[in-house]
């Protein structure tokens, strides 16, 4: 690891990518304040081609050396650039799903693009933070722009509560997390660095007393929130049903990117000498979640309710990769948030795409779709599977590489939870899928008799069925380039050596 003791601004090649979406902010702010009219388009085209900047400068410094600056408080290598890489992906698909809803509902466009972009450099920053108070204020910064989005559509009921509610909720993980690295702190002599902070705890021998256990505990929890994992998930059905559904979409990938990344980092290496302790407690959480999320999603009604359960599964899936602890099961969790990421985009697409043209996201309102739109249906169905894990789409390869990695970890229990659970998960997506194309005329609903699709040329005009095609075709056939991409990732662990940092 090099360790470099230079004037700060020397270090601005390890943070260009976040600098970049910065400068991008302020030249948003600027036009906004000195244009007459609202041109949103322009503001629309800056932070597209920001995001692209940052993550072609990702793939730039992909094989660079790692570094920590910033007096020991970023750390930059190959393992949290795909991170930040992933967070920066989060927005790029998210942005373009956005921009009509907030066009039809007559929402401001601004404010709304400075949060997604705010949210996304606190989640790139938190994926590299190395130091206890960047952590906490790199997770804060986007904590507190979820709450501003989920919140957005301050004339809507439902939005009130869910924002009350996450706000709230939040605020006291937020509390859990600094108690539980104050605990660290005091422990280890006053550190705040991670590899200090391990290195104290060695040194005062407190690296197995009861109050390095209670660190771990609030930690646990403080994360957990951010996660949606069971039992800190009470508030992400009510948010997910009550926020807007672009800012539901961008919820329920980019801070669980975030989130696994501090995970990751965090547990590997400040708690080294408890890797019992924690395996327990997150295979406790992890089977809660699979089974919990999946046996709830049967019984929803709202299609937003029933993908707010299905996330807090699919975060159980993740948690089998990161407990295995090993290359192997790091890469896996990783290829499957990858695909993760575009299914659930273009799931949620789909759901945008309808609900703009009919007000509705009841379950039951989609019933005979397939008869008005056929392409919009094929699009829905074959995100549904691929989230289900149907071969031969991207979620069949990366949940098969994901159970692999973690029999061969011999987390036996976790993996027939998973593959049990999964089970259940195909039944309620292949219920929806049904209903989707075997309605009967008579059976419809007002909303299906009176939907209106729009006609095929139309769909380069139209920014939610252009990321909508993206995702629906990364999601059906990046499974067969499974082999190279796994390829990358284990060189990219082999080359950071972030486990023994």
């Amino acid at each position: 690891m090099k360790l470099e003791l230079d004037l700060s601004f020397l270090y601005g090649s390890t943070i260009l990518p976040e600098c970049i979406l910065i400068v991008c902010l302020i030249i948003i702010l600027i036009l906004d304040l000195i244009s007459e009219e609202r041109d949103t388009s322009s503001l629309y085209f800056i932070s597209l081609m920001g995001l692209l900047i940052s993550i072609g400068l990702l793939l730039f410094q992909w094989n660079e050396k790692p570094i920590i600056s910033f007096s020991g408080n970023f750390q930059t290598n190959s393992f949290n650039r795909i991170f930040r890489l992933l967070i920066a992906l989060c927005s790029l698909l998210c942005i373009p799903l956005s921009v009509e809803y907030i066009r039809r509902t007559k929402m401001p466009m601004t404010e709304f693009i400075i949060f997604v972009i705010t949210a996304t450099i606190g989640g790139m920053f938190l994926c590299g933070a190395n130091d206890l108070i960047t952590i906490f204020v790199a997770l804060e910064c986007l904590s507190l722009c979820s709450y501003l989005l989920s919140g957005y559509t301050k004339k809507d009921v439902r939005s009130n509560e869910a924002v009350m509610k996450y706000l709230l909720m939040g605020g006291i993980s937020s509390s859990i997390l600094a108690y539980g690295f104050s605990w660290l702190y005091g422990l280890s002599g006053g550190e705040t660095q991670l590899q200090e902070v391990i290195n104290g705890l060695i040194n005062t021998r407190m690296y197995n007393s009861s109050g390095a256990f209670i660190g771990l505990i609030c930690i646990i929890v403080g994360i957990g929130f951010k996660l949606s994992l069971v039992p800190f998930h009470q508030w992400t059905p009510d948010v997910y049903e009550g926020s807007p559904t672009p800012v539901v979409a961008f919820l329920s990938v980019a801070p669980k990117v975030a989130g696994l990344a501090l995970v990751t980092r965090i547990f590997n290496i400040l708690f080294p000498f408890s890797l019992d302790q924690w395996h327990f407690i997150l295979e406790i959480l992890a089977i809660s979640s699979m089974i919990l999320g999946n046996s709830v999603a049967i019984t929803q009604t709202s299609m937003k309710r029933m993908l707010a359960y299905s996330s807090i599964s699919q975060i159980g899936y993740l948690m089998i990769g990161i407990i295995a602890g090993d290359h192997n099961g790091y890469a896996s969790m990783m290829i499957y948030l990858l695909f993760y990421i575009f299914t659930n985009l273009g799931t949620f697409a789909c759901i945008i795409l309808f609900g703009l043209r009919t007000g509705t996201d009841n379950i039951r309102d989609y019933g005979g779709l397939f008869i008005k739109d056929p392409l919009l249906t094929l699009s829905f169905a074959l995100c549904l599977l691929s989230l289900g894990g149907i071969p031969p789409l991207s979620g069949f390869f990366g949940k098969l590489y994901l159970f692999w990695c973690g029999w061969e970890a011999g987390l036996y229990l976790l993996v027939f939870v998973g593959l049990f659970t999964s089970i259940i998960s195909v039944y309620y997506y292949l219920k929806i899928v049904k209903l989707l194309i075997t309605k009967e005329s008579e059976e419809m609903t007002a909303y299906i008799q009176t939907y209106v699709s729009s006609p095929l040329p139309s769909l380069s005009k139209s920014s939610i069925e252009v990321g909508l095609i993206v995702c629906v075709i990364v999601s059906t056939s990046l499974g067969v380039l499974m082999n190279p991409i796994n390829t990358i990732v284990q060189n990219t662990f082999i080359s950071s050596h972030f486990i023994s940092n």
